[in-house]
C-alpha cells in the first residue's frame, strides 16, 4: 500500500484562469454586458492562458488577444462590410495575427465569415459560421506551432474548475432557514430565476441556445456544478460517522448521477435550439459613417482602441 501511494501521481490540477482586462471599463454596465456576450470566445482564452481585451474595431466590437512574443490576434466579425447582427454572435469570424513591429508575422488564422465575392471563393472554415469551438480549436493548434500559447488543453482534459460566468455578486450571505429579524435570502435560486427570466425574454433562439449552454455544458454547465454541490453534501454528511450520515451521503451521491444523467440526455439540445433559428438573410444599410451596435437598454459606446488597423 505505501508503495503504491508512493507511486501515485498527483492530480492534475487545472491552470488559473488568465486575468481579466485592468482598466476601470471592466466595472461598467456596458463593458460586462460586452463580456457576457463574448464569454464563449473569451472564457476558452482565459482557460489557455491568453489575456484579451474587447475593443470597438472598424464597425463592431473585436477581442483582441495578447500573445507573449508582443504580437496579437485580433477576433472580430466581419468588418467591411459591416455585421448588422449582435456582438459576439456574427455569421462568422476572422482571425488575424499581427505584429506591431514586423509585419512579415502577419497571418489569417481563421476565417469562417461568407463570401460574396465569386472572385474569392470563402475558406473551408465558413461552414462553421459563427461557431466559437472550431475557431478556438484553430487558435490553439495554431498558437502552439507558434510556441505562444500558455496554457495548451487537450481534448481529454477539458477544464472544469472555472465557470463561464462569474458567480454572483452577493451583498450578504444567504441565511436559508431565516430569523424574525431577517428574511431567508436564496441567492443561488435568485441568480437562476434571472436566468430564466432571461430565457423567457429573449427573441432569439440563439440567445436561447446560449442559456441553455450556460446550463448544459459538461464541464461548466449548472447541471454539472450541481452534481458537484451533491456529492460534496454527501462527502460532508458521512463526516458524522453515523449511519445516517452515511445513507444520506448515499441518496445524495444518488441525486447528483441523476443530474448528470439528465445532462447527458439533454447533451443536444443546445443545437437543436440554435438550429430552429430562421435563416434569413442579413439585411445590409445603405453606406454610411459606421456606428457602433446597440445592446439593450443602452448603446455600448466605443472602447478605446490600442491598434491601429
Amino acid at each position: 500500500m505505501a508503495a503504491d501511494e508512493e507511486n501515485t501521481p498527483e492530480p492534475r490540477r487545472a491552470a488559473p484562469l488568465a486575468p481579466l482586462p485592468n482598466h476601470h471599463d471592466v466595472k461598467t454596465p456596458w463593458w460586462q454586458e460586452l463580456w457576457r456576450r463574448h464569454a464563449h470566445i473569451t472564457t476558452p482564452l482565459r482557460e489557455r492562458g491568453l489575456e484579451y481585451d474587447i475593443e470597438f474595431g472598424l464597425s463592431a466590437y473585436i477581442v483582441s488577444v495578447s500573445l507573449p512574443d508582443d504580437s496579437y490576434v485580433i477576433i472580430s466579425p466581419p468588418q467591411e462590410p459591416s455585421s448588422e447582427r449582435s456582438p459576439g454572435d456574427p455569421e462568422g469570424w476572422i482571425a488575424t495575427r499581427e505584429h506591431p513591429d514586423d509585419q512579415a508575422l502577419s497571418e489569417v488564422l481563421y476565417d469562417s465569415a461568407p463570401s460574396d465575392d465569386p472572385g474569392h471563393p470563402p475558406r473551408p472554415e465558413a461552414r462553421h459560421g459563427g461557431s466559437a469551438q472550431p475557431l478556438i480549436e484553430a487558435l490553439e493548434h495554431r498558437l502552439t506551432q507558434l510556441g505562444l500559447l500558455p496554457h495548451p488543453v487537450a481534448p481529454h482534459e477539458s477544464p472544469r474548475a472555472h465557470p463561464a460566468q462569474p458567480p454572483p455578486q452577493l451583498s450578504q450571505a444567504p441565511d436559508v432557514p431565516g430569523t424574525a429579524d431577517r428574511a431567508p435570502s436564496y441567492a443561488y435560486g435568485d441568480a437562476l430565476l434571472a436566468l430564466t427570466d432571461r430565457l423567457n425574454g429573449t427573441e432569439s433562439h440563439t440567445d436561447a441556445a446560449a442559456l441553455l449552454h450556460q446550463v448544459l455544458d459538461p464541464a461548466n454547465g449548472l447541471l454539472e456544478r450541481l452534481g458537484e454541490f451533491f456529492e460534496a453534501a454527501g462527502e460532508k454528511a458521512k463526516e458524522a460517522e453515523e449511519d445516517d450520515g452515511f445513507d444520506l451521503s448515499y441518496d445524495l451521491a444518488d441525486a447528483a448521477t441523476e443530474i448528470r444523467n439528465l445532462g447527458e440526455a439533454l447533451h443536444v439540445a443546445e443545437d437543436r435550439m440554435r438550429a430552429l433559428t430562421p435563416l434569413v438573410p442579413t439585411p445590409r444599410l445603405p453606406s454610411g459613417p459606421a456606428r457602433p451596435p446597440s445592446l439593450p437598454p443602452r448603446a455600448l459606446p466605443p472602447a478605446q482602441s490600442r491598434h491601429t488597423r
